[in-house]
């Protein structure tokens, strides 16, 4: 089982986006907020938390991670690390952008604590078709949301959090954030 999880990680880490720079944050949070839903929620959150890319992948046994960083009232305040493992049916690898909203202080500072995870009540906003269409996913069942004026789903706020990711290439039978687990480190 371990020949397999060291496979997965192997095949994964090419999708992670090893880049670091500015751009590559910037260009992911356009893509985000060219959803108005998305951009509306931005406005009034406290901060947010963004992983231009996380590869994911699994064959029974499945490994997600991902690098991004903290933000709050625009300035970046700190580094978080995105990871999960999974057990189920599942196959295939994927890319995809995930934002972390928080929603007020309090849901900052939960995040911010280092060791922070979703867990099963946790849900997701799915953007796919050119960033207008969002399926919304809680646990590990998924369904059509929906749609909201100009055709997108509406957001909402869960523990005064919401999650959206903008799926960016691969084939993968499982989406879930059920079970992610963040670290953070503020920066200097």
């Amino acid at each position: 089982m371990s020949r397999k999880i060291f496979l997965l990680l192997i095949l994964t880490l090419p999708l992670t986006g090893w880049a670091d720079d500015g751009d590559t944050y910037t260009r992911a949070l356009k893509k985000f907020q060219e959803t108005p839903v998305i951009a509306a929620m931005l406005a009034e959150s406290y901060g947010y938390a963004l992983f231009p890319t996380i590869g994911k992948g699994g064959i029974g046994i499945g490994a997600a991670f991902g690098n991004g960083r903290v933000y709050v009232g625009g300035k970046h305040v700190g580094d978080t690390s995105l990871g999960q493992i999974s057990i189920g049916f599942q196959l295939g690898g994927t890319a995809f952008s995930e934002i972390v909203m928080f929603k007020n202080k309090d849901a900052f500072e939960e995040f911010s604590t280092g060791s922070f995870a979703f867990g099963a009540e946790a849900s997701v906003v799915a953007i796919t078709s050119g960033a207008q269409a969002m399926a919304t996913t809680t646990g590990t069942s998924s369904s059509a949301s929906d749609r909201a004026p100009g055709g997108a789903a509406a957001g909402t706020w869960k523990g005064g959090m919401a999650t959206f990711v903008f799926v960016k290439g691969g084939l993968m039978y499982e989406a879930a954030i059920s079970g992610q687990k963040f670290g953070y480190k503020a920066v200097p």
